[in-house]
């Protein structure tokens, strides 16, 4: 846990202390006072670390740093976009890069997310393994997708949508490779107690580059211009997102039954790899867990199940109705969506198993993970497509993909349209959850969300101005903010009605 192991490491490698099993009557004593469960609770462990930290030794633990993972990802993702560019001439035009950073960031976390199966015990282990050196790899692995998709029915593996990496072309060596470095003696990942919340950090970071196609044909990676212009990515801490989740969402669901939880709407509007979604959602199902417990939760067989007496666990089926009842996401960057909902999905496989999941299949006849297409959009949170109308020259289609407007009724109807029989008129006294009308612009909307939790980006308008002057003007016309004009996007406010 403290250093990279490297393949040609001898056994005293990074070793702190050596006590043969013979010696063990002798020392007693000093291993039960630090490694006893009485010593843990009372952070002997953290105790020793600090002090061989002082005596110049490594220490016994370190949190887990994702710079290394990142920086493999971020090594599969050069190659995979020079190959495919290279042996998919369709792909290896400017008109198709967004194709192609949309086929290698699927490439990438679906094997991620299998390799996270298999060690979580859902899938068999060995199985992306067993393609290594093998003639056909993407397409053996391809199969392997498909038989994902039967199972857990999750975007992820969509096919119906995804019409472009069916058919990829990639070579065989490079693929052996990658898929090996996921496996020891390469990898050096336990990925069953790799946190989500370290895999959103990694992915933060990956998602602060692009890649472009150059005028010679070449894949290249490089950053976005707003993440060079910020200075690089910057990650919100975990303590922030629980502050703020429990400060929002903590507060309005206190004191309510699931029913009344069912009602309510929680957004993150610029999500990226949607830290405080997970956040959100942790929080969502923690309280429920507590609620059906306190409430007898031997009559509630279809919200949680008791894995020993006294200590129960959500279901599935619980897990994913308040997921998609509750969790909403936006994200300008399409590659921000996948990652968010790889990062939900994750969440919902947690204490899953493969004997869960086929009873799940076998009794429901209901696949475990839910389509998460409804809940999290792509989309420009703060221009809608009343933009295009008003452009009098006509845009390009490169101004199009870039300004991605977003009309948030017709993306979530479900949030916006929540019994409008009970609405007030406008004009009335103006109530909460299904009741609230909101008024943008010219519009009215019954419903809406109950919270936005997140961390918006910052990026001057000035800086923006250099690569995006359409939407800029849009934000001038539309929002205030509090030093008009000189003001980071992340601080645009609606018009006062």
């Amino acid at each position: 846990c403290r250093s990279r192991p490297v393949r040609t490491d001898k056994a005293s490698t990074a070793r702190i202390k050596l006590i043969r099993y013979s010696e063990y009557p002798d020392r007693w004593d000093e291993l039960y006072s630090v490694f006893s469960p009485e010593a843990i609770s009372k952070g002997k462990v953290e105790s020793e670390e600090g002090e061989m930290s002082k005596s110049g030794h490594s220490p016994f633990l370190l949190s887990p740093s994702p710079n290394a993972f990142l920086a493999e990802i971020e090594g599969w993702r050069d190659s995979l976009a020079r190959n495919i560019a290279l042996r998919n001439p369709r792909l290896g035009t400017p008109d198709n890069t967004a194709d192609l950073n949309l086929a290698v960031q699927m490439t990438i976390d679906r094997a991620i997310f299998l390799r996270i199966c298999e060690d979580r015990g859902i899938e068999d282990y060995g199985t992306l393994q067993n393609l290594i050196g093998k003639p056909g790899v993407y397409r053996r692995l391809m199969e392997r997708f498909e038989d994902a998709d039967k199972r857990y029915n999750s975007g992820l593996f969509d096919f119906r949508k995804d019409t472009v990496t069916p058919s990829l072309k990639i070579d065989d060596k490079l693929l052996s490779d990658i898929l090996s470095e996921l496996y020891p003696p390469k990898s050096p990942y336990e990925f069953s107690v790799i946190g989500i919340e370290i895999l959103g950090e990694v992915y933060e970071q990956f998602l602060g580059k692009v890649i472009r196609l150059t005028a010679g044909h070449q894949a290249k990676v490089e950053e976005k211009p707003e993440v060079r212009k910020a200075g690089g990515v910057h990650y919100t801490p975990q303590y922030i997102v629980n502050y703020i989740v429990k400060n929002t969402i903590g507060r309005l669901i206190a004191g309510k039954t699931p029913a009344e939880i069912a009602k309510l709407a929680f957004l993150d509007m610029s999500c990226g790899s949607g830290s405080f979604l997970i956040g959100g959602y942790t929080c969502l199902l923690d309280y429920h867990l507590d609620w059906y417990v306190k409430h007898d939760p031997a009559k509630r067989p279809n919200e949680v199940f008791a894995i020993r007496p006294g200590e129960y666990l959500l279901t599935t089926a619980e897990k994913k109705r308040i997921l998609l009842n509750n969790i909403y996401g936006v994200d300008i960057d399409p590659q921000a969506v996948e990652v968010t909902k790889l990062s939900l999905l994750l969440k919902v496989l947690e204490h899953e198993n493969k004997e869960t999941i086929n009873q799940t299949l076998r009794l429901f006849r209901e696949r475990a993970l839910p389509n998460l297409d409804s809940n999290i959009k792509c989309g420009n949170s703060l221009i809608d497509s009343d933009f295009y109308r008003g452009q009098q020259g006509g845009l390009f289609d490169a101004d199009i993909r870039r300004v991605n407007a977003f009309d948030w009724h017709k993306a979530f109807p479900q949030v916006f349209n929540r019994n409008p029989s009970s609405s007030p008129s406008k004009g009335e006294d103006r109530g909460e959850g299904d009741n609230r009308q909101s008024e943008i612009g010219n519009r009215e909307w019954v419903g809406g969300f109950d919270a936005d939790i997140g961390n918006p980006p910052y990026i001057r308008v000035q800086a923006l101005n250099e690569w995006a002057p359409l939407e800029v003007e849009c934000y001038r016309q539309h929002y205030r903010s509090a030093s008009r004009g000189t003001c980071d996007i992340g601080f645009a406010i609606p018009p006062l009605a």
